[in-house]
């Protein structure tokens, strides 16, 4: 049974960064896209980067375009999250998902204060 684990969430004050990491168990995950996505509290949940299984294409929403760089490393059957000059609006439960099989992770709580 394929799992996916967040890990990496942390309190932050604006203008910090953090790095969030999602290791996968039970299947290869080079053979996949990744992404991440993101819930705040009362909001549904958003889109926020993806990567192709090669890692050669990303693409991010444009509230994080700039500010956050997702990657993987195939070796480690692990994704990344990046993020940079964060902002109180970052705010959020960060999910990783397997995205053609649509398996996701329990999240990681990613709190920043102005």
């Amino acid at each position: 049974q394929v799992q996916l684990a967040e890990s990496g969430g942390g309190k932050v004050q604006a203008g910090g960064s953090l790095r969030l990491s999602c290791g996968a168990s039970g299947a290869n995950m080079s053979f996949y896209a990744m992404g991440w996505y993101r819930q705040a509290p009362g909001k549904e949940r958003e889109f926020v980067a993806s990567i192709s299984n090669s890692g050669y294409s990303t693409y991010y929403s444009d509230s994080v375009k700039g500010r956050f760089t997702i990657s993987r490393d195939n070796g480690k059957n692990t994704v990344y999250l990046q993020m940079d000059s964060l902002k109180p609006e970052d705010t959020a439960i960060y999910f990783c998902k397997n995205m053609p099989r649509n398996i996701w992770g329990r999240g990681t709580q990613v709190t920043v204060s102005s």
